[in-house]
C-alpha cells in the first residue's frame, strides 16, 4: 500500500514538472524566470482569476467574494460567542502564562472536584509525571502559528495598503484584526477538539481533520470528505508558494540589495544556505519548530516593534496627527480610488491576509498543543489577529505616516510596488541604516514563515499520501527544492496563483466552521465551567496545583 502511494506520488510530480521540462527547451529567447512565469499564466491564470474575482456592487467598486466569505464569517462569529475577541482577551492572556496549565492537563475534576479515586495518592507527584494529548505547550503554539502570520505582510503589505487606500486603510486594517480574533478562535477549537494522536504521540490536526470527522458527526460525512481533500491540495500548494517561494525570495532580494550582490547567481546561493537551515529545523517536526520559533518570534518581533517605539518616541508630537488622518481617511475617503468604500476593501483585504484569520492554517499549529479542553486553545489564538494586525501593522502604518509628514516620500492613491523599501524608507529616514537591522528582520520573518508552512503543508500532504517516512522525505525534499527556486527567480505569476492557493483555503474552512458552531459554543462552555470550578475551589481554600 505505502508502495503504491509512493509511486502516486511521483506520477503527480512527473505529470507537474514535464511541461516545464519541454518548455524550457523552447523559446531560448526567453529568461528561465520568464519561461516559468509564461507556464503559470497559462496554466493557471484561471484559477487566480477565478479566487480573486471581483463581485461589482456598482460602477466605481467591487469586492472581492473571497474577502466578503472572510469578513462576514468573521462578524458572524463575533456575535454567535458573543464577542470573544474581546471577552476572552484577559483569559486567553492568563491561558499563555500558564495559570491553568493543571486542569488542561489533568481535568478539573481530577483536581478540584469531589472526592475521586485518586484523592489518596500524591497528587503533585502525579503531576511531574503525567501528560494530556499534544506535542507543545499554549506558547510554543501561539508562537508556531505566529511566525506564519507575523512577516512581510507587516513590514511590506501595511505600505502596499497606505500607498493605495491612504492612512484610512489603517483603521480598517484595524477592524479587520478584531475581527478575525473570533475566526481564529473558533477554527483552533476545532483544530485540537477532532486532531488525531497517533500511537507515539504525534499530533495530527487541522481542518482536513475537522472538516471529515466534525462533519461526519452532522450525517454529512460524505461532504466533509470533500471540503478535507480540497483543503489539503490547496494547503500543500500554498505552503510551496506563498509560505516559501515568496518567502525565500523576498529575503533573498533584500539581502543581495543590501549588499549590492543583484544579478548572477546570489539568489541561488542565498536560497541554498536558506534551505539547509530549514532543512535542520523542518526535519524534527513540530517539537523542533516549536522550539525554534518560541525563540525567534519574541526576537525579531521585538526588534521591529523596539525601532517603531523609538520613531514614535522621536515624533511623539505627531502622533495625534498620524491618528487624525487615519481617522479621516478611514470615513472620507481622501480622495483615493473608490473613495471611501476603496479605502475600506484595501484596509480590511490587507489585514485580513495578514493574519491569515479564517485561512484555517493555525489551527494546524494549534492543534498539536498539550491540552485537554480544545477551547483553551481557541481562546489563545485570538491573541494572533491581534499582536499581527491591531498591533504591529499599525505601528507600521503609524512610522510610515508620520514620516511622510517630514519627507514626503509617499503619494497616497499612487501604488507602490517595493513595500519593504518603501518601510524601509520610513526607518531610516529618523534611525540611520536602520534598514541593515530591517534586512535581518525580513530573513528571520522569512525564515520562521517558512518552518511553520512546512508543518501545514507537510500535515495536508501526510492527510492525502498517507503518514509514512517516504511521503515525509518526498515532501520535505520539494518544499526545500522550492525555497532555493524562490530565491533564485523573479515570481510574476507564480506568486499570485500560490496566493490563490492559499485564500482557496478559506471556501472549504469558513464553510465547515460555520456548520460546526455548535461544537465550539460546547467546548467553550466545558472550558469555562472548568476555570470557574478551579477558582470556586481556590476560594475554599483547595490547594492551587498547578504552583507545585
Amino acid at each position: 500500500m505505502q508502495k503504491t502511494k509512493s509511486k502516486r506520488i511521483l506520477f503527480s510530480l512527473c505529470s507537474i514538472f514535464i511541461p516545464l521540462i519541454t518548455f524550457a527547451q523552447e523559446n531560448d529567447s526567453l529568461t528561465f524566470s520568464e519561461k516559468i512565469d509564461i507556464i503559470f499564466r497559462d496554466y493557471t491564470g484561471w484559477f487566480v482569476d477565478l479566487i480573486f474575482y471581483e463581485i461589482p456592487f456598482s460602477d466605481d467598486f467591487q469586492i472581492p467574494w473571497v474577502l466578503i466569505l472572510l469578513i462576514g464569517g468573521a462578524i458572524y462569529f463575533s456575535v454567535y460567542f458573543k464577542l470573544i475577541n474581546f471577552t476572552g482577551f484577559g483569559t486567553a492572556i492568563k491561558v499563555v502564562m500558564g495559570k491553568y496549565e493543571d486542569i488542561e492537563k489533568h481535568g478539573v475534576d481530577t483536581l478540584y472536584a469531589d472526592p475521586t479515586p485518586n484523592e489518596g495518592e500524591d497528587l503533585p507527584e502525579t503531576l511531574r509525571n503525567e501528560g494530556a494529548d499534544g506535542e507543545v505547550s499554549h506558547f510554543q503554539a501561539l508562537t508556531a502559528a505566529l511566525s506564519a502570520t507575523v512577516g512581510l505582510g507587516n513590514i511590506a503589505g501595511v505600505a502596499v495598503a497606505l500607498s493605495i487606500g491612504g492612512p484610512g486603510a489603517t483603521f480598517w486594517m484595524i477592524v479587520a484584526g478584531l475581527l478575525g480574533m473570533a475566526s481564529k478562535f473558533a477554527e483552533c477549537t476545532l483544530g485540537v477538539k477532532y486532531r488525531d494522536v497517533g500511537p507515539d504521540g504525534t499530533v495530527y490536526g487541522g481542518p482536513m481533520y475537522y472538516l471529515k470527522k466534525g462533519l461526519k458527526e452532522k450525517n454529512m460525512g460524505g461532504f466533509g470528505k470533500v471540503l478535507a481533500v480540497v483543503f489539503s491540495i490547496f494547503v500543500i500548494g500554498g505552503s510551496f508558494g506563498g509560505g516559501n517561494m515568496f518567502q525565500a525570495n523576498q529575503a533573498a532580494a533584500q539581502f543581495t540589495k543590501l549588499f549590492g550582490l543583484e544579478g548572477g547567481n546570489a539568489g541561488f546561493y542565498f536560497g541554498i544556505i536558506m534551505a539547509i537551515l530549514v532543512a535542520v529545523v523542518i526535519i524534527g517536526g513540530i517539537k523542533r519548530i516549536a522550539s525554534v520559533t518560541e525563540k525567534i518570534v519574541p526576537f525579531m518581533a521585538g526588534i521591529y516593534v523596539l525601532g517603531a517605539l523609538v520613531i514614535l518616541g522621536a515624533n511623539w508630537m505627531y502622533i495625534d496627527d498620524a491618528f487624525g488622518l487615519i481617522f479621516k481617511g478611514a470615513f472620507s475617503g481622501l480622495g483615493i480610488a473608490g473613495g471611501l468604500v476603496g479605502v475600506m476593501i484595501q484596509g480590511i483585504r490587507r489585514g485580513a491576509f495578514s493574519n491569515e484569520a479564517g485561512v484555517g492554517s493555525a489551527a494546524i499549529a494549534h492543534s498539536a498543543v498539550r491540552t485537554k479542553y480544545p477551547a483553551s486553545e481557541g481562546i489563545v489564538a485570538l491573541l494572533e489577529p491581534f499582536v499581527d494586525t491591531v498591533v504591529i501593522c499599525t505601528m507600521t502604518a503609524l512610522v510610515i505616516v508620520i514620516t511622510n509628514f517630514h519627507i514626503g516620500f509617499l503619494e497616497y492613491g499612487t501604488e507602490v510596488t517595493e513595500g519593504v523599501e518603501l518601510t524601509a524608507t520610513a526607518f531610516d529616514s529618523v534611525i540611520p541604516h536602520f534598514s541593515i537591522v530591517l534586512t535581518i528582520a525580513v530573513i528571520l520573518f522569512a525564515f520562521s514563515t517558512m518552518i511553520s508552512w512546512s508543518y501545514y503543508g507537510m500535515q495536508g500532504w501526510k492527510y492525502l499520501f498517507g503518514k509514512g517516512k517516504v511521503t515525509d522525505l518526498v515532501y520535505k525534499i520539494l518544499f526545500l527544492f522550492f525555497v532555493i527556486v524562490g530565491a533564485s527567480i523573479s515570481l510574476g505569476s507564480v506568486i499570485n496563483f500560490s496566493d490563490a492557493m492559499i485564500f482557496a483555503m478559506v471556501v472549504p474552512n469558513i464553510t465547515g466552521v460555520l456548520l460546526l458552531t455548535p461544537v465550539i459554543r460546547r467546548e467553550l462552555k466545558r472550558y469555562m465551567n472548568a476555570i470557574n470550578k478551579k477558582e470556586e475551589a481556590l476560594e475554599e481554600g483547595a490547594t492551587d496545583y498547578n504552583k507545585l
